[in-house]
């Protein structure tokens, strides 16, 4: 049991597990399909004007961290997202897809140790 990322364009696709959407966009190019979600939680992704003010830049990687932190401290939906992730942790594993270019750098990097630290 697992928590894992992954880049929603990767190929092939981890499909060993409970698949989660966290971006709060549809990813381009991509079908439902091909997506092959079992979730989409756009509620968890940061909000729009921080997804803009961040704009993928590697030098503002360190304040997005902090200010989403604070936004995911805040968000209503955390604790319902959490419980999603537990449930499903208990039954194997779960992939949260984002489709961010920069793999290092985004939302859901952060969002795995964060969630890392509450389970």
């Amino acid at each position: 049991m697992a928590l894992k990322i992954e880049r929603i364009y990767t190929k092939p696709a981890d499909t060993d597990g409970y698949r989660i959407l966290v971006d709060r966009l549809w990813p381009r190019g991509i079908s439902k399909e091909k997506a092959a979600l079992d979730e989409w939680f756009k509620t968890i992704a940061p909000t729009k004007e921080l997804r803009q003010w961040f704009g993928h830049d590697p030098e503002k990687y360190a304040e997005f961290k902090t200010r989403y932190i604070a936004e995911l401290d805040a968000n209503p939906d955390r604790d319902k997202f959490l419980e999603l992730i537990k449930s499903h942790l208990a039954e194997g594993n779960v992939i949260m897809l984002y489709g961010a270019k920069d793999e290092t750098h985004n939302q859901a990097v952060v969002l795995k140790e964060y969630l890392e630290k509450l389970l």
